[in-house]
């Protein structure tokens, strides 16, 4: 019986401390949004927090880090200037840190977002883009 009930209380005692415990910032969602006609971009952790100090980069077409577009302020905020970025879809990253990123697909048409058409890909999404990636250069 002994051997049955100590798995048991365990268990009890493992779920009882995943329900209870606080939750740890580890997804950021990002959100992007035209004010008075400039691009802001929004990011938060999955708590609430926002990304303060997070990198928002440009990536190269092979997914390493391209051109820095800044960080972002103590509210998680950072104004885009694409002006300089030229026609096409264009993949951008926001850094909070390692396990802490979040990538967004823009299509920029004369250094303007369409709203609409903007794509947020899962991490995992990423991860298995940059290993296809990698396969396919190794071929």
């Amino acid at each position: 019986m002994l051997r049955l009930l100590a798995p048991l209380v365990l268990l009890s005692s493992v779920l009882h401390s995943a329900v209870l415990a606080p939750a740890k910032a580890h997804q950021i969602e990002s959100a992007l949004q035209y004010l008075d006609g400039d691009l802001q971009l929004s990011s938060s952790f999955s708590n609430g927090e926002p990304t303060q100090g997070a990198v928002v980069r440009l990536l190269n077409a092979d997914g390493t880090p391209g051109q820095e577009l800044g960080r972002t302020d103590a509210d998680g905020r950072l104004n885009l200037d694409l002006s300089s970025v030229g026609n096409g879809t264009v993949d951008l990253q926001v850094d909070g840190g390692p396990g802490h990123r979040d990538y967004l697909e823009l299509p920029v048409q004369d250094g303007e977002v369409d709203l609409n058409e903007v794509v947020v890909f899962p991490f995992s999404l990423v991860m298995v883009g940059l290993l296809v990636s990698v396969r396919r250069r190794n071929d």
